[in-house]
């Protein structure tokens, strides 16, 4: 499974609550639910969440555990304070305008002592793709700012969640979003060659040896970045 947040670093442990706000198609929600975590997803995707629900729903039943997916946003999360032992935010931070009220309201839903993943595009990655075309800032529902990991570290801070850790991720999707630049967003999916390199990735994930090379190649050319963060106790923040 193409997970960007390291479950393992996170702490994620049977019998946790686990939320994972911007589900999308839900892979975090799967992983978390693998290790025994009960899950939640958020996202405001509705086609998403009516092909993905009863899967996750189904293998809760199956693992005698808890996974749902509801429709809603990170700026109103519908849960009550520190209801979360974990939290991941994957890929959403550059969507959105105030990333900093989204980060008061995951820290809102986190309890005291619990750990968080919030995961952005790296800076180079994202030069990159506007280098070769700018479809992917122009697209409805594109990134709206190349974040600096600084701003987005300040921005948990400010929230209360003191940056405890740095991951990288997907070197290998950053020659894949290069290529989808270069063929236009609207129109790369016909492009053969976006084609064929979306089926490399595929035969990547299950590789032992491309994934190998994939953690090597995390240290030059990540495509994405993970902050992993923590809770403080009022009297520690």
């Amino acid at each position: 499974m193409l997970l960007t947040v390291d479950l393992e670093r996170l702490d994620v442990r049977s019998g946790d609550r686990v939320l994972d706000a911007g589900a999308g198609e839900g892979r975090h929600c799967f992983g978390a639910l693998a290790r025994g975590a009960k899950v939640f997803g958020v996202d405001l995707d509705r086609n998403a969440l009516k092909h993905d629900l009863p899967r996750l729903r189904r293998s809760a039943r199956e693992q005698g555990s808890i996974g749902e997916m509801i429709h809603g946003n990170t700026f109103h999360l519908p849960f009550a304070d520190g209801t979360f032992d974990r939290v991941i935010c994957s890929e959403v931070m550059e969507h959105v305008h105030d990333y900093r009220a989204a980060a008061r309201e995951l820290a809102r839903v986190t309890r005291p002592g619990g750990t968080l993943a919030v995961t952005i595009p790296t800076l180079t990655s994202e030069h990159l793709y506007l280098r070769v075309g700018d479809d992917y800032f122009e697209s409805p529902g594109g990134h709206i700012r190349i974040f600096h990991p600084r701003d987005l570290a300040q921005g948990l801070a400010a929230a209360g969640l003191a940056t405890v850790g740095v991951g990288f991720a997907h070197a290998l999707h950053t020659p894949y979003w290069v290529l989808r630049s270069l063929a236009g967003l609207p129109r790369a999916d016909s492009s053969h060659l976006v084609k064929a390199y979306h089926h490399f990735l595929i035969q990547a994930t299950g590789s032992k040896l491309l994934t190998a090379v994939e953690r090597v190649l995390n240290f030059f050319c990540p495509k994405s970045l993970i902050l992993y963060a923590e809770k403080r106790a009022p009297s520690s923040a």
